[in-house]
C-alpha cells in the first residue's frame, strides 16, 4: 500500500481535463498531417492510426461507462461513434469530440460509483486515468514525430505516482511484478527535481512506494545506498518509468546499483 504524504496536493479536475483535450489536439494535429502510417516506436505493434483510435475510443470508453454509471466494462464495439473516421477531414474532429464527450461525462458525474478496472470507484477516477492515458500517448505521438513532449511537471508527477500506486500494483488475486524487480531489500529512489519523490522498496511483506520530502530531496535515513537513484526533470521521470525514454537520457542521472533500476524497467509494462 502507498504511503502518500497528505501535504502533497494533486492536480485539480480541470487540470486533468485540460490535459485530455490538449494531448487528444496534439494528437489529431500529427493525424491531420496525414501520415497515418508513421510507426511508432515507442508502441511497436502500432501506426500513427492505431495509436489514435487506442485513444479516441479509451475517451468514449471513460465518458460512456460514467454516463451511463455503469457497474461492468463496456465493450469498445457497443460505444457510440467507436468507429475512426475514413475521411481524413474528420479525423482530428473526432479526436476532439471524443476528448470533450469524456471530459462533461467525468465531471458531470463527479463522485458516483462506476466501474474501475474491476472494483468501483468514483467517477472521477477517469478524470485522472484519461489525463495520463493521453498525455502518455501524446507523447508517444510526439516522439515518433521527432517532437520533444513536455508535459507540466506537476501533472507528470501525478502521473508517475499513479503508475507507482495504482496501476503497477496487482489486482486481487495476482502475483506482484514488482517483486521480482527488486531483490530483496533493495529500493528505488525516484527524485524530480521539481516535486517530490517515492522510494520503492521490498520488504519482507510485499513492495511499499512511499513519498518524499521535497523536490529532489531523500527522506529522512534514505541515502540511495540500499539501490538506485534516478533524479531528474518530473517529465523525464514519467517517461523514463513507462520506458519512452532509456535511462541514458542526458536530462537524467542514475546513482547507486544500476542493475535495480535495470530490473525496475524491465518489468515495467504500459
Amino acid at each position: 500500500m502507498a504511503q502518500l504524504d497528505p501535504s502533497t496536493a494533486s492536480p485539480a479536475p480541470a487540470d486533468y481535463y485540460a490535459q485530455i483535450e490538449s494531448g487528444a489536439a496534439a494528437i489529431g494535429a500529427l493525424v491531420a498531417a496525414g501520415d497515418l502510417a508513421r510507426p511508432i516506436p515507442t508502441c511497436p505493434e502500432w501506426t500513427l492510426r492505431e495509436l489514435a483510435v487506442h485513444v479516441g475510443r479509451a475517451h468514449r470508453l471513460a465518458a460512456q461507462i460514467t454516463a451511463t454509471r455503469s457497474p461492468e466494462f463496456i465493450e469498445f464495439r457497443s460505444l457510440p461513434d467507436g468507429r475512426f473516421p475514413g475521411a481524413p477531414a474528420a479525423q482530428a474532429a473526432w479526436l476532439a469530440a471524443g476528448a470533450r464527450r469524456a471530459v462533461a461525462a467525468i465531471d458531470e458525474a463527479g463522485q458516483d460509483p462506476v466501474w474501475g478496472f474491476g472494483s468501483m470507484v468514483p467517477a472521477s477516477f477517469w478524470g485522472r486515468r484519461m489525463c495520463h492515458e493521453t498525455l502518455v500517448h501524446a507523447a508517444d505521438a510526439q516522439l515518433a514525430a521527432g517532437q520533444e513532449p513536455d508535459p507540466a511537471p506537476a501533472l507528470a508527477a501525478d502521473g508517475i505516482d499513479e503508475w507507482l500506486t495504482v496501476l503497477m500494483p496487482p489486482r486481487a488475486g495476482q502475483a506482484d511484478p514488482r517483486e521480482q524487480a527488486l531483490p530483496a531489500g533493495a529500493a528505488l529512489h525516484v527524485r524530480p527535481a521539481d516535486a517530490g519523490g517515492w522510494v520503492i522498496r521490498r520488504e519482507p511483506a510485499g513492495v511499499t512506494v512511499t513519498r518524499t520530502a521535497g523536490p529532489g530531496e531523500p527522506a529522512a535515513g534514505e541515502d540511495g545506498g540500499d539501490g538506485a537513484v534516478v533524479a531528474g526533470p518530473a517529465a523525464r521521470l514519467l517517461l523514463l518509468l513507462l520506458r519512452r525514454v532509456p535511462a541514458g537520457d542526458p536530462a537524467l542521472t542514475v546513482s547507486g546499483d544500476r542493475a535495480v533500476l535495470d530490473r525496475w524497467l524491465a518489468a515495467a509494462q504500459f
